[in-house]
Formats: C-alpha cells, sequence, structure tokens
C-alpha cells in the first residue's frame, strides 16, 4: 500500500444516552436530539453534529445542530472516538 494514500476523515454515529439528550428548534419545529455524528478530521481532532427527530413525531427533515458545551457530551464525543478507534485497529477485512 502506498504511504500516500489520503484518508480525508473518519465518522462514526453515536446513540445519545435517554438521560444526556435534550431538544432544540429550528425554524419553528423543536427536535430532540439523539444521535451524533462525530468525524475525525484529518488533524486529529473532532467535530460532532446532532440529528434527531421533531417532537411532535413524523419524520421531519435531516436537520443538523451544535452540539451544547456540556462536559458530559464531550465525554461522551471522547469515549464514543477511543472506542472508534479500537474497532478500527481489530478490524477483519473485507467480509
Amino acid at each position: 500500500m502506498s504511504s500516500d494514500l489520503e484518508v480525508s476523515a473518519l465518522a462514526i454515529n453515536v446513540t445519545v444516552p435517554e438521560g444526556l439528550r435534550w431538544t432544540d428548534t429550528r425554524r419553528g419545529v423543536a427536535f430532540t436530539l439523539t444521535t451524533l455524528n462525530v468525524r475525525l478530521l484529518p488533524d486529529g481532532r473532532l467535530a460532532a453534529k446532532a440529528y434527531g427527530r421533531p417532537v411532535a413525531g413524523g419524520r421531519g427533515a435531516y436537520v443538523s445542530f451544535a452540539v451544547p458545551d456540556r462536559p458530559e457530551l464531550a465525554a461522551l464525543i471522547a469515549e464514543a472516538a477511543g472506542r472508534a478507534g479500537e474497532m478500527w485497529a481489530a478490524h477483519r477485512g473485507l467480509g
């Protein structure tokens, strides 16, 4: 494998535990945020966006939200990134 292989980003989806979920509003619609999409950027930093469903029900739009600056969410993201790294390192090839 060539040493100039470029991997632009890695992404994982993380379910937000019930007790850490929050509600945010976009265009007058309230959403309960239940999933985080966490990306490992090429420079090693993490970036995260939150996604969820409308509180009133239905599918709603696929709308991203900023993740609040809360220590417990930062810890969840860090733990998930570490676990994903372990899983990537232990991969067993194409199945």
